[in-house]
């Protein structure tokens, strides 16, 4: 067990059981004054109030029961387990036992201890501890807690550095659904894939590559769909058409020319039930979305649709139960849901009639609305006159128009269909928030009863020999206040992997499922996301506050933590992270610089875990051949014929300086994780707290592999795999043979040293040709110390005034975090 500064490194899963409290006294409780009988009162014993408890590691909460009243004992009654992934450095586990205040939020009573030391070997700790104040002294008439501690060390979870090994894996055990096998995956990058991008990508048997529309495969699944079609997102623009490309195998159609507005009120028109949860962006705080943080279309998709036979709800992101008035102002105003999610019924395949039914879906990162629609080739002037012309955005400069022209802001995403058991997973998903949200007047439908219309679920299988099926998990980030048959009983919420906090019930399997992917990992991971930060609790800021920041998810300790061992171990890892080159907003605003500030932070902490290791190992290394961010830009020449904009940006402003250089950053919204070509996360959520809570911001995600690719000895060569390489085709513009073996030091190396030349080429005085390819590395230096840095004279993204690094606002941590 490693020692590291003040404390014992407790990496793996902690088991704590809370049963009770007893003699807690009035005096220690002094806010249940007002709400204390005479009989109470008299007796010196803790009344009406409600009481609660949190498991901390240091100054980290990593843990909370429900709220309960004290019984005709006078102790207080919890008898809750809790499972809790760490990743902390602590001396103590300290319980806070707390008055539950529904207004304000919390006081504390007292606080035990239990050292930390006599956790480390695996042993079952069950004890009485001494509950005391603030200064260490017991509390009037002693009062103890009683609680049951075990852990159990990351290093002896069989699946620890070991992948996928066999067929029996379950996937996310402690988890709402549990694994389907016999499905199929579709993965998608971008919207649009043009006949020209063509990267040849071998996999197992000789086979090739094949990329997939998502778009045009969206358009189809509409079009045909005969029962039902079902949307949850975060935004949903009627005016774009979804099919925009000469090349579109599907031509025959008449409803190409449609808008998504159009289409959609067709198919209510046919007798399709058509229902729609929209996220209700109902914040007042204007200052925050003229940073262009949230803007949606809801208040205009609602009116499209009113009087339609199109049910659009617009959905807002309500409080549970057992938040304060405070908190449930705070998830109202500051939270979204960000679930984007299709759901149609479909045709069977290899049946001659369409008379038989079985659902459909999609999710990932793209929502239905503008600016999403986009290619590999990410062209920033060179669409302007086409495809982009009635759909031109460019939210990171104030004022842009396509009348004042580029660069847009070009769009790189992910995306996934899903077919089989796990669609009707994702229907179930949408069910629960639709009964929770949406029209009580209009029913769902009820496709268990339509037994001569849909396949039996039992049914809904793809033949266990096919090569090309699935197993799939599906997780989320969502609450009560949004979902609707969450389970109650405290087994039952323990079962399925819920939290139980204050009354206040919530899934964050998809954090879950991310730690333990990393966790598996046995020689790289490839991440693409639009935000990365959190673990504050690692941050080694010194005039910060980190318990404060609040991003406490484990997502990147845990690929710090993961590199460290095999550093220890001596085998060779790398993790490969693509973000955009800041969020999306004006760079120089509050917010902005906000989040890029702690994903300075994130980075520092991450470098800082590597150094010290290899300085541990006395191997003299650079961290980024461990460690690499990337970010994507575009920079094209100006062409003949090219679109003519009408206007010009101001004279002294980004806009004119990007417009003048010809480039600007591509946006990376994606939320996916690749583990070792084996295994997938694809999903709506970010790498922050706001996603991987649970309690915040509602989010769905996949996770899934191929058993066939399981049960061979050799490396990996299916859709994995080849998603992978097209997307590094996509990004580097070239494939290497190296790029099989990306743990390598000759891959990461040859990858780190493209990036930086077509950084250099993006930040070039001159512009001969187009930017050969798109991945950039991202503009930071790592100091012998691990501390990050900008490069000697490179304090600001190019054409901007805004730092790399951000700075510190006065913006709550909720917000940006």
């Amino acid at each position: 067990m490693a020692k590291v500064r003040a404390g014992t490194l407790l990496h793996g899963v902690l088991h704590v059981t809370i049963f009770e409290a007893d003699n807690l006294y009035v005096n220690d409780c002094c806010n249940c004054f007002p709400k204390l009988s005479e009989e109470t009162f008299s007796s010196g014993k803790v009344g009406g109030c409600r009481i609660y408890t949190t498991i901390n590691l240091g100054s980290t909460i990593v843990g909370r029961t429900r709220s309960v009243n004290q019984n005709e004992h006078f102790n207080f009654q919890w008898h809750q387990s809790l499972r809790i992934y760490t990743a902390h450095i602590a001396s103590e586990v300290v319980f806070h036992i707390k008055e539950d205040d529904t207004i304000i939020g919390a006081k504390v009573i007292g606080r035990a201890y239990f050292p930390v030391e006599e956790l480390v070997n695996g042993e079952n700790k069950d004890r009485w501890l001494q509950i005391l104040n603030k200064k260490h002294k017991p509390l009037k008439a002693r009062p103890r807690i009683h609680v049951k501690l075990q852990f159990f060390n990351v290093t002896k979870d069989i699946n620890w550095s070991q992948g996928i090994k066999s067929l029996d894996f379950a996937g996310l055990t402690h988890s709402y659904f549990p694994q389907r096998s016999g499905c199929r995956v579709t993965l998608y990058q971008d919207t649009h894939i043009p006949t020209t991008f063509f990267p040849e990508i071998l996999l197992t048997k000789g086979r090739y590559y094949e990329l997939h529309q998502c778009w045009e495969d969206i358009f189809d699944a509409i079009s045909k769909a005969k029962q039902l079609i079902y949307i949850a997102g975060w935004s949903l623009c009627t005016k774009i058409t979804l099919v925009r490309e000469s090349t579109c195998k599907k031509q025959e159609s008449s409803d190409l020319n449609l808008t998504l507005g159009e289409l959609l009120k067709k198919k209510a028109s046919e007798g399709v039930k058509v229902l729609m949860l929209i996220w209700d962006d109902r914040t007042s705080i204007k200052w925050l979305r003229n940073d262009g943080v949230m803007t949606t279309h809801d208040e205009d998709t609602e009116s499209y649709f009113d009087g339609t036979g199109v049910h659009c709800v617009l959905c807002p992101r309500n409080p549970d139960k057992g938040e304060s008035l405070i908190q449930g102002t705070e998830v109202a105003t500051m939270f979204t849901h960000h679930q984007k999610i299709i759901i149609v019924d479909s045709d069977v395949p290899n049946e001659k009639s369409d008379s038989r039914r079985r659902i459909l879906s999609f999710i990932g990162g793209i929502d239905l609305c503008d600016g999403r629609y986009d290619t590999p080739f990410h062209s920033i002037f060179g669409s302007l006159g086409t495809v982009h012309h009635n759909d031109f955005r460019q939210p990171n400069f104030e004022g842009a128009s396509i009348d004042k022209g580029g660069p847009r802001e070009p769009w790189h995403d992910i995306h996934c269909r899903l077919e089989g058991p796990i669609a009707r997973d994702v229907l179930k998903n949408f069910e629960q928030r639709w009964r929770k949200q949406g029209k009580k007047d209009v029913c769902l439908v009820e496709i268990d009863s339509l037994v001569d219309t849909f396949v039996p679920s039992s049914l809904d299988k793809f033949p266990e020999d096919d090569e090309e099926i699935w197993n799939v998990q599906l997780f989320r980030s969502i609450d009560g206040g949004a979902a609707l048959g969450l389970p109650n009983s405290e087994e039952e919420v323990a079962r399925s992997g819920l939290m139980n906090e204050k009354e206040h019930i919530f899934d964050c399997s998809i954090q879950n499922a991310y730690i333990t992917a990393i966790r598996r990992a046995k020689s790289f991971i490839y991440i693409e996301n639009q935000y990365f930060m959190g673990s504050s609790f690692g941050w080694n800021s010194g005039n910060l506050q980190v318990q404060e920041v609040g991003a406490l998810h484990l997502i990147p300790k845990e690929l710090s933590l993961k590199i460290v061992s095999k550093i220890e171990a001596g085998e060779r890892f790398s993790v490969y992270v693509v973000i955009p080159m800041w969020p999306e907003g004006i760079p120089e605003s509050n917010s902005v610089q906000s989040m890029l500030s702690w994903q300075k932070e994130t980075m520092d902490m991450m470098y800082i875990d590597i150094i010290q290791a290899l300085r541990a190992k006395g191997i003299t290394a650079d961290p980024k051949d461990y460690l690499s961010f990337f970010c994507l830009a575009n920079r094209e020449k100006k062409n003949d014929g090219e679109y003519k904009p009408s206007k010009h940006p101001q004279y002294d402003s980004d806009y004119n300086r990007a417009q003048q250089a010809r480039r600007f950053m591509i946006y990376v919204h994606a939320k996916m994780m690749i583990v070792d070509d084996e295994y997938i996360i694809i999903g709506s959520a970010n790498i922050n707290q706001r996603s991987m809570d649970g309690a915040r911001d509602t989010e769905i995600a996949m996770g899934a592999y191929q058993p066939y690719h399981i049960k061979r000895n050799e490396p990996n060569r299916g859709q994995i795999h080849g998603f992978r390489m097209a997307l590094w085709y996509e990004h580097l513009g070239f494939l290497d043979g190296s790029f099989l073996v990306p743990q390598s030091l000759e891959c990461v190396r040859l990858i780190n040293n493209i990036s930086t030349k077509y950084w250099d080429l993006y930040c070039s005085e001159t512009l001969d040709e187009d930017l050969p390819g798109h991945l950039l590395s991202y503009p930071i230096k790592v100091t012998e110390s691990g501390n990050v840095t900008t490069h000697l004279g490179v304090e600001h993204f190019p054409d901007t005034k805004a730092r790399i690094l951000g700075s510190k606002s006065e913006l709550p941590f909720l917000l940006t975090t």
